[in-house]
């Protein structure tokens, strides 16, 4: 079949070189795709275009398409094509609500008793003010909209949780701090948990753990993630059936009874409280850089899998299946990250870089004068798999530092809480 992937990162990389390896692929499009999505025809589509991209679809028999970025969910595309009978894989614009709006999931938490952190919402400052009284410090401050994985603030004293509120309601966060959430401040280890569902039947696939923080020793700002490895350890078994039990089934039959189905991957970043796992928040997709780390280790058919979940059939074929070997993967970002990055510096020697076990996929690049150039923040994400993490850390940073990025610099700690316990 033909298939048409949405997006241009990492992420969408990694799902594209995944999607490649399907006997049921015949041809890749890629809107807008990046430069080294080989396996993929890049076309340029305007994905707020619905009826453009459904035109597409018809012209070029596209069997599947793939949401890769939160933004196109969260604006109806998956339902557009729908009504277009085109299959989709991606939930619709009221279940995507789960990313697009932290209060509707706070609120869905609450009615369903999934274990999650004590908050309030609100749409103006005097009442986001007023509700600080109701919280210790520190406390944690969202915008209720999309930010780029960057409108999460912890407030360490009174006078940043003020400052934090008013900046939000002031615009630093566009229109995602029209709401905001405030979030009692849980403590414990932080672990990812994905799985797949049609709507009825819920699959689990992978743990992951990811680096937010822009410095090694998890320092600085947040950012959309500087490194991930799978699987996350720390997550054991008994803990993995409790997220399904306790978080992810309740979330997916409450959407079901409210008329509203998930279909897609749901991505539960979690905390390891001493009560047990609790829900942080929910995406509609899946991670960035997490997304590299599980296609590096799925063995099973994407396409199949992607399919059945569109198609409505999840309970109708086996189980996807991982490898046992860990998967880490470096980010290379651009000089200024998460602030203002430093567009235009040269790359070269990833070639060199991609031996065996080690594969790099491209985020913010693009080919400039014919030379592959930094093009955003996050650039490359340097992916390796090797039997621990540890093995796997001194892979990926020996293929990171065989590549030639003067204006790029990445953390050199990832995974270092779970190379910590293997040493113990």
């Amino acid at each position: 079949m033909n298939i048409l992937l949405i997006g241009s990162g990492g992420r969408e990389h990694a799902l594209c070189w995944k999607l490649a390896q399907s006997p049921l692929a015949d041809k890749i499009y890629v809107s807008p795709g990046n430069p080294g999505m080989a396996e993929g025809e890049a076309v340029a589509l305007d994905t707020a275009d619905h009826g453009a991209v459904t035109a597409f679809c018809a012209d070029k028999h596209i069997g599947l398409v793939v949401i890769g970025p939160e933004a196109p969910l969260v604006n109806g595309l998956g339902d557009s094509l729908r009504a277009a009978d085109v299959p989709v894989f991606g939930p619709s614009a009221k279940a995507a609500q789960l990313e697009g709006s932290k209060g509707f999931t706070k609120d869905l938490c609450a009615r369903a008793n999934i274990p999650t952190a004590a908050y309030m919402r609100t749409d103006n400052v005097g009442g986001a003010l007023a509700a600080l009284d109701d919280f210790s410090i520190p406390v944690v401050i969202k915008a209720d909209g999309l930010a780029a994985g960057k409108g999460v603030i912890i407030a360490e004293s009174r006078a940043d949780a003020e400052a934090a509120v008013r900046d939000m309601f002031d615009g630093s966060f566009g229109d995602a701090g029209a709401q905001v959430v405030i979030e009692e401040f849980m403590t414990g280890e932080e672990a990812s948990f994905f799985a797949v569902t049609d709507g009825t039947t819920i699959v689990p696939l992978a743990s992951a753990q990811d680096h937010k923080r822009v410095g090694d020793g998890d320092v600085g700002p947040n950012t959309g993630g500087m490194g991930a490895y799978s699987p996350a350890p720390v997550l054991t078994p008994a803990l993995e059936r409790r997220v399904m039990d306790e978080i992810l089934r309740p979330t997916v039959d409450m959407l079901r009874a409210d008329g509203m189905p998930y279909s897609g991957v749901l991505y539960a970043g979690l905390i390891l409280t001493d009560e047990g796992p609790k829900l942080i928040e929910y995406n509609a997709r899946f991670g960035d850089p997490e997304c590299q780390v599980l296609m590096m280790r799925m063995r099973s058919d994407l396409v199949e899998l992607m399919m059945a979940t569109a198609e409505g059939r999840l309970g109708e074929i086996a189980a996807p299946v991982f490898a046992d070997q860990s998967a880490l993967t470096v980010v290379m970002a651009a000089k200024g990250y998460p602030g203002t990055p430093e567009k235009g510096g040269a790359i070269g020697n990833i070639e060199s870089a991609e031996t065996d076990g080690v594969k790099v996929f491209h985020a913010g690049t693009a080919i400039k004068d014919g030379r592959l150039v930094a093009n955003g923040g996050r650039v490359l994400n340097v992916t390796a798999m090797a039997d621990s993490v540890t093995a796997t850390q001194a892979a990926a940073y020996t293929a990171v530092d065989a590549i030639d990025f003067p204006t790029g610099f990445a953390r050199r700690d990832i995974g270092w809480r779970e190379a910590e316990r293997e040493r113990s």
